[in-house]
């Protein structure tokens, strides 16, 4: 690990993996500065509004003045506090990049590392999926571009490609709910084998892409230490909820039609859909050593996320508001 003094900037700095990249910075006392559309809820780590599709709200994170985890102070607000003259802001030290929710999201991506750079940037560490290639589509058009960038010496950079994060079972509608209110949990993916990953371990390797002294240069495929199957998932939900919990198999298109019941755009729900049916021809039946090569800990199992957050999945007794088992 290198001195830092410049914050790191986390785009997504609430999300799933961007809010545990935070928390790991700054529990390393390295300045962070996290940048969303909207505030976390509570946080004592320094916050800029930021929106790929306002380009207004770039200018300001490169504004912000950060020497701790404290609040940020932008430059026009210390002229209003003070005549007197005000040391120049430091530059951003790396950018953790993750994509808008557009499918057209690579364009604003490549429009902003450009006016990072402009702005004295060095670094880049991309989130991606395990799915996705260089060239392909949405952040595969970025991680193509960073990767052209590096090799003419242009910047130092790194792609992670996480497969499925074991925290979708927890957190995605989708899945909670019909957990908690039927005992099923849906796919199209058939027996297909997936080496479900936790954001802790996505986290801990893009901490050390952002602060290593020397970039990856490369991208990192992370995934988790065991491949299983849905219905090997509803089997460790069965164990820890102590009920039977239930792999429903659909095809693609109920696939589809379940994503967008729970207001999925249309094209992100065929898209979604198509990756289930990847998963079935083991398109995600690998897996590595990335987490432990790069961190030097081993990466988490499932049925320990499980344990860790079973609370989420109990019943609800109708009728009481009350939270029970079934």
């Amino acid at each position: 690990m290198t001195s830092i003094e410049a914050p790191i900037l986390i785009l997504g700095g609430t999300g799933t993996v961007g809010s545990r990249i935070a928390s790991q910075l700054a529990s390393q006392g390295i300045p962070t500065l996290i940048a969303s559309r909207n505030p976390p809820p509570s946080s004592s780590l320094s916050h800029v509004n930021f929106d790929w599709d306002d380009p207004y709200t770039w200018e300001p994170i490169f504004l912000s003045k950060t020497n701790s985890t404290e609040g940020t102070t932008t430059e026009p607000e210390q002229a209003q506090q003070s005549s007197k003259p005000q040391p120049a802001p430091q530059p951003i030290k790396s950018i953790y990049l993750v994509a808008p929710p557009s499918l057209s999201g690579h364009r604003p991506m490549i429009e902003f590392i450009e006016f990072a750079r402009s702005r004295g940037v060095h670094r880049f560490i991309l989130q991606s999926a395990s799915s996705i290639e260089a060239g392909g589509p949405l952040m595969g058009k970025v991680h193509a571009y960073l990767r052209e960038l590096g090799q003419r010496g242009d910047v130092e950079w790194g792609v992670l490609r996480p497969t499925w994060f074991q925290q979708n079972i927890a957190e995605q509608p989708t899945h909670k709910e019909s957990i908690r209110s039927e005992s099923k949990i849906y796919s199209a993916t058939e027996d297909g084998k997936i080496p479900w990953v936790s954001a802790d371990d996505i986290a801990s390797v893009a901490v050390r892409a952002l602060t290593g002294e020397e970039a990856p240069n490369t991208e990192w495929m992370v995934l988790g230490p065991e491949l299983l199957s849905y219905d090997e998932i509803a089997e460790i939900l069965t164990e820890v909820l102590g009920r039977k919990i239930v792999h429903v198999d659909l095809s693609s298109a109920e696939l589809e039609k379940r994503h967008a019941r729970f207001g999925m755009p249309e094209e992100y729900a065929r898209m979604m859909s198509a990756m289930d049916t990847a998963i079935k021809f083991g398109a995600e039946n690998r897996t590595n050593d990335v987490i432990f090569s790069v961190t030097g800990t081993a990466p988490k199992k499932f049925r320990d996320y499980a344990m860790s957050v079973k609370d989420v999945w109990e019943t609800r007794m109708e009728g009481m508001g009350l939270e029970g088992k079934a």
